[in-house]
């Protein structure tokens, strides 16, 4: 109440002066009998009281702006007495929207000195469709000055923010060469904290420096995440098809999408509630691989497309281009825009998927790798290859061209066993019999 008196007082009394004021300056005036001085004197003091009742109505106005500011004020200052607005909930920027049709996805970009990440954050900004829905967060590790730079000269289109840790870890002597490893989780570990931890978002689409993004790649996400938040059995969506080369994928069903066993990476969504499953046990190195293994992927299924959403440029790396001649730098990127959020995914869901795909998978005609090799048999249209084990699926793979590395027994690209391709024209299934019971990590 003092404080409210205080300014009606004041107030008053910027009133008095005023007028006081105005009743000098009539005073003041010497006095005429010419009807010219007289209309002349009235027209100054009308002018005159309108221009005192407009800096009435400023000063009021700023003391209303003031007795505002100073409630506030004293409001986060605790005062006593001073009623206090029921809580907010705290809303990160950019706030997070409650249906996952506006949901905020944003992308992060892991960078250390690749320079080239101009290639990558030049695709992500020309082929986002909102800056407030698809905010660009660029995490960099290493301290590498250049990129630092080329990083900064995106201004405000993307996030800057830089891993504080560049010590040297401590390996066991035999993994000293694979120092590199060691320091790309301590990277992911830290920047997925700051995007789910500091920033809040529900979810996030990781990418690398070295990637390319296609043009439905934000339409793909988009789509695919309210299949993420609603299937339990599913952990991850994936713009990477391990299989992806460009003629062993079928361009004209760019829209087809598949579930799969093996978790891709290069390009993949998660939701908040994995990492928090995920962070405690995070591992010192590996971690991609680590994330094959069936104590992480506890029998979830990640969604993966047809032909990919990414590619990769990057040879120089950690793994010494390890894949990129053979398989990496030969991966078919779409370029044809798909309109996913306008398609009934609903396939996609689990039963409903292996009630169509496994019914189509072993309706298929099994034939001989002799004949696909020799293009036999090519009346038969969509065939299956069946193998035995570890052995005979790793023959098939490389004398078809596709990757034949195993993760805990799970085959690139696979789901329940089996890999989806296509060769010299026309879909082949490599399946396992169709009394198929589980992986065998021992596969690896």
């Amino acid at each position: 109440m003092p404080k409210k008196r205080n300014w009606v007082v004041w107030g008053a009394a910027l009133f008095i002066a005023w007028h006081g004021l105005l009743l000098l300056f009539l005073w003041s005036r010497p006095s005429s009998s010419s009807s010219s001085s007289s209309s002349s004197l009235t027209a100054e003091v009308i002018r005159l009281a309108q221009d005192a009742e407009t800096e009435l109505e400023r000063q009021k106005d700023l003391l209303q702006q003031i007795h505002r500011y100073s409630h506030l004020w004293a409001q986060r200052r605790g005062a006593p007495g001073t009623p206090k607005p029921p809580p907010q909930a705290p809303s990160p920027p950019p706030p997070l929207l409650p249906e996952p049709s506006g949901a905020v996805l944003p992308v992060l970009v892991m960078a250390c000195d690749r320079s080239t990440v101009r290639r990558c954050l030049d695709k992500l900004l020309r082929y986002r469709p909102s800056a407030q829905r698809f905010p660009v967060i660029v995490s960099q590790d290493c301290g590498h000055a250049e990129t630092a730079r080329v990083i900064a000269s995106y201004g405000d289109a993307v996030a800057h923010i830089r891993q504080p840790d560049l010590a040297e870890i401590p390996v066991p002597p035999e993994h000293r060469k694979f120092q590199g490893y060691y320091k790309i989780a301590r990277h992911y570990r830290w920047a997925l904290a700051q995007v789910f931890h500091a920033f809040h978002y529900r979810a996030a689409i990781v990418v690398e420096d070295d990637l390319e993004v296609a043009p439905d790649f934000f339409e793909y996400f988009q789509a695919a995440f309210p299949l993420l938040l609603a299937d339990p059995s599913l952990w991850c969506v994936s713009a990477w098809n391990d299989n992806g080369k460009e003629q062993m994928v079928d361009v004209a069903q760019a829209e087809l999408l598949y579930r799969t066993d093996f978790f891709p990476g290069l390009g993949w969504l998660l939701l908040a509630e994995l990492w928090d499953e995920l962070e405690p046990k995070w591992p010192r190195a590996f971690w991609d691989d680590w994330m094959r293994q069936p104590e992480q992927r506890r029998g979830r299924s990640c969604i993966r497309p047809e032909v990919s959403r990414t590619m990769t440029f990057g040879r120089k790396g950690v793994s010494h281009g390890q894949f990129f001649d053979q398989y990496l730098k030969f991966i078919k990127l779409n370029d044809r825009f798909v309109p996913f959020t306008q398609l009934d995914l609903s396939y996609l869901k689990k039963d409903e998927y292996e009630r169509s795909f496994l019914a189509k998978v072993y309706a298929a005609p099994e034939v001989r790798v002799e004949e696909l090799q020799g293009n036999r048999r090519r009346e038969l249209g969509t065939v299956r290859l069946q193998y035995s084990g570890r052995d005979s699926f790793k023959a098939f793979a490389k004398a078809l061209g596709l990757m034949d590395d195993l993760k805990s027994g799970v085959p690139r690209a696979g789901y329940r066993g089996i890999v989806s391709f296509v060769y010299r024209g026309r879909r082949v299934y490599l399946a396992p019999p169709s009394d198929w019971t589980g992986y065998d990590p021992s596969w690896s």
